[in-house]
């Protein structure tokens, strides 16, 4: 009956996912290619973690 009230956790990580990528695209223009490396390391995990929420609520 509530569930609209409930926060959506994969909004959250959408949105840090989006932060990841931006700052990994602004140290790519800089030049920094071993600090563009890690920021889309770690933007893939936050993905994998989207993924997991959304194969829980699908299946």
């Amino acid at each position: 009956m509530f569930g609209w009230l409930r926060r959506d956790p994969r909004k959250k990580l959408e949105q840090a996912y989006a932060k990841k990528m931006e700052q990994a695209r602004d140290a790519q223009r800089n030049g920094d290619i071993q600090g563009y490396a890690s920021l889309v390391a770690e933007s893939e995990e936050i993905l994998q973690e989207i993924d997991r929420l959304t194969a829980q609520q699908v299946g």
